[in-house]
């Protein structure tokens, strides 16, 4: 299949400019594969410390290089909706792989927080530094020279694209990342949406807001609202780390144990020991990279991986950069609709065709590369078959129908909801921004307004009941960087300024924090750089400044002049109350060496 024109440029790019230090990532893995596990060369002491606690016939397997074993990594907790399904995956695991002549051990353990619980909270400060401890916990659990191949189990905000990092620091081994499914549909998103919007009205009550967000977050599984974790599911598939069609299989269901089974003996299947030889270093490259792009504006997904998907392939040695993102939005089209970008949410979305409709519709249209190495083969086009149990309870892969299930949710290359990505760039004398317009109306896409000024997503809120914020404005919420206190989400005062959007007023928000994959209607430049607490020229913008947030010609601008800007101070924010409380004192060295938004906000 032959890749669009600009997409094959593009690609060039990225491999051209990323040559020294692929080619230095590269050469460290091969050398790593070389020397291989070797357990049999580990000291008698050593080896018997890593399968102490295993039966029998495991440690007998153990002993020599002869049989497979893979290191899970897990991030279960049975706090967490989405990871709770897997407390029982480990076992299914270790059951699998002695079926298939291997072995299986949880390698190690890493965090897992959600950013639904912690939102507006102090906590949530820690939210995408914990992607960075993630990734070193991944390392740790794979440091013991005694795995063949990794499986990683995770799905929500900052956990996959820690462990995928992680997993790239051990690119030497196999790895397979295996979902766990979301949850059944709850309430429809535009009945809680309306909900929310009530409540900060102060039309409803606590109580009446409660019941309604229970019915939609209602059991194990994922969020089905299409955020960072879902857009996660997306991304491991599309680049080659998931089974065919696994993303959006519900948990505790035949199918997705099956599924578990199939990824165990594929795992297997693909170590140095075989004849099928797949490590993640081969899998993860820039055709892959550009793939999960293409993949994140074909859906609308979430503007966190404008973060995340930077950080990621550095671990690989790959020089991505937002320009590149932007400049792939251009041209790929928008396939899906689920909320924030429509009604439909992710069950809707899988039955509709899911991730190997969508993946057979880029693959048609010329927007994804085939000839890209996946955990199944050679080939992308190997991901268009769908998962299926035949009528003996065994796993099948079936072709994908070629017409989508439902139009108003998957559309196909040729019949596009949007001719163009939902994520852009924008450039101006404030700095570099992204914005999500997806979901924003096209008569939206440019607002001219005064500026108000804000140090915290509270004081909007509290200006938004105090009825201080009835006019048009442009809300600069400066001082929400990595370096100042670890870009928390700003989630909170997305339902005031939609309020206030909803009743005609020209609303926007400028700033250098983050926003999740539900940010919707309401025009945002987020990721800012440089930050205000780094001297950017966000620190200089004063209430009633006019700034343009232009996401047609993708520009920011903040019309001061440069005389006057010259003139004015940087503003300073007493950022000791981030400093300490609910673990942040421990975060410290984060803060202080922490790379700009454009680099991926990363610490590592």
């Amino acid at each position: 299949m032959t890749v669009h024109k600009t997409i094959g440029e593009i690609t060039d790019r990225i491999i051209e400019r990323s040559k020294p230090t692929r080619e230095a990532y590269l050469q460290s893995i091969d050398e790593q594969i070389v020397k291989g596990v070797h357990r049999s060369s580990l000291s008698c002491g050593n080896l018997a410390h890593g399968f102490a606690a295993c039966g029998v016939s495991d440690k007998a397997a153990l002993s020599g290089d002869v049989v497979p074993n893979i290191g899970i990594i897990t991030s279960y907790n049975d706090m967490l909706s989405a990871h709770q399904p897997y407390k029982n995956y480990p076992d299914v695991i270790k059951a699998a792989a002695n079926a298939a002549g291997g072995v299986a051990q949880v390698a190690g353990g890493v965090p897992a927080m959600c950013d639904g619980v912690t939102q507006g909270t102090p906590s949530m400060e820690l939210s995408l530094f914990s992607r960075d401890v993630i990734a070193l916990a991944t390392a740790i659990g794979l440091s013991h020279n005694m795995f063949d191949a990794a499986m990683y189990l995770g799905i929500c905000d900052k956990i996959v694209p820690g462990l995928l990092i992680g997993a790239l620091s051990f690119g030497q081994i196999p790895a397979i990342f295996v979902p766990a499914g979301p949850m059944p549909s709850g309430i429809p998103n535009d009945q809680k949406a309306k909900t929310r919007q009530l409540f900060q009205e102060g039309k409803i009550g606590r109580d009446e807001l409660l019941k309604s967000e229970s019915a939609s977050y209602h059991s194990p599984g994922t969020c089905t609202f299409y955020g960072t974790a879902n857009s996660n599911q997306m991304l491991m598939e599309i680049m080659g780390l998931h089974l065919p069609g696994s993303s959006f299989i519900s948990p505790d269901t035949p199918l997705r144990e099956a599924l578990t089974q199939q990824a165990t003996k594929r795992a297997l299947a693909i170590t140095a020991l075989g004849n099928e030889f797949t490590p993640v270093a081969h899998v993860i490259d820039a055709k892959a990279i550009v793939n999960g792009i293409v993949g994140l504006h074909a859906t609308g997904g979430s503007t966190n991986h404008t973060l995340h998907l930077v950080a990621i392939a550095r671990a690989a040695g790959i020089q991505l950069t937002l320009q590149d993102i932007a400049d792939l939005s251009a041209i790929v089209p928008l396939l899906a609709r689920v909320y924030p970008n429509g009604l439909a949410d992710v069950n809707h979305f899988h039955a509709a065709g899911g991730m190997p409709f969508l993946i057979r519709q880029l693959l048609e249209g010329g927007f994804l590369h085939d000839d890209v190495t996946t955990i199944v083969g050679k080939s992308l086009y190997l991901h268009t078959k769908e998962p299926k149990l035949d009528k003996n309870g065994e796993l099948t892969f079936e072709d994908t129908p070629e017409k989508s299930g439902n139009a108003k949710i998957l559309a196909t290359h040729d019949k596009p909801f949007a001719a163009t990505g939902g994520i852009k760039m924008l450039t101006g004398n404030l700095g570099v921004a992204m914005t999500k317009i997806s979901a924003v109306k096209p008569e939206h896409h440019i607002v001219e307004a005064p500026a108000l000024v804000f140090h915290d997503q509270h004081e909007i809120i509290d200006a938004f009941k105090a009825d201080k914020l009835n006019k048009d404005f442009i809300a600069v919420l400066r001082f929400q960087g990595p370096t100042a206190c670890g870009m928390p989400e700003l989630h909170k005062m997305v339902q005031p300024l939609g309020i206030l959007f909803d009743r005609g007023h020209k609303v926007a928000l400028v700033t250098d924090g983050r926003m999740s994959g539900a940010s919707g209607k309401v025009p945002s430049a987020i990721h800012l750089t440089p930050e205000a607490a780094n001297g950017g020229m966000i620190a200089k913008v004063k209430d009633g400044d006019m700034i343009r947030l232009d996401a047609t010609n993708g520009t920011l601008t903040l019309m001061v002049d440069e005389e006057e800007l010259s003139k004015r101070d940087f503003a300073k924010a007493d950022l000791s109350g981030n400093q300490m409380g609910v673990g942040r004192q421990l975060f410290a060295n984060f803060r202080n060496i922490v790379g700009g938004a454009a680099d991926g906000a990363s610490s590592l």
